[in-house]
């Protein structure tokens, strides 16, 4: 399955809606996309993902590099909408501890 990413504007943050499976094939073009919104500060993003069925191990890799590109601008990386098997993903390796998780970009920080 193809990767989709749509890119809109919710207040200060860049919500990039994802749909599609994260995995070997897909975390690279998604990893590309986000880091070319890295360089244009106040960098804050939001990774929609209640549209990823699938994620796997790789992917969760391209989530930790974005997430410390983000941080290393001073930025803020969140992730929406993770439920169903890619949140079990989060929750077995603790990385549900080190990423901010909203359900819905209306929870997204104002700060």
């Amino acid at each position: 399955m193809d990767l989709q990413l749509e890119n809109r504007t919710a207040g200060e943050w860049t919500v990039i809606r994802v749909n599609g499976e994260l995995d070997l094939h897909t975390s690279p073009q998604l990893r590309e996309h986000v880091l070319a919104l890295v360089d244009d500060p106040p960098v804050r993003i939001a990774l929609d993902l209640s549209g990823v069925g699938f994620m796997d191990s790789s992917s969760l890799g391209t989530l930790v590099t974005c997430l410390k590109r983000v941080r290393e601008r001073d930025g803020r990386l969140v992730l929406v909408g993770v439920s169903g098997s890619p949140m079990k993903v989060f929750a077995l390796t603790g990385l549900d501890r080190v990423f901010d998780i909203v359900s819905s970009p209306d929870d997204l920080p104002r700060d």
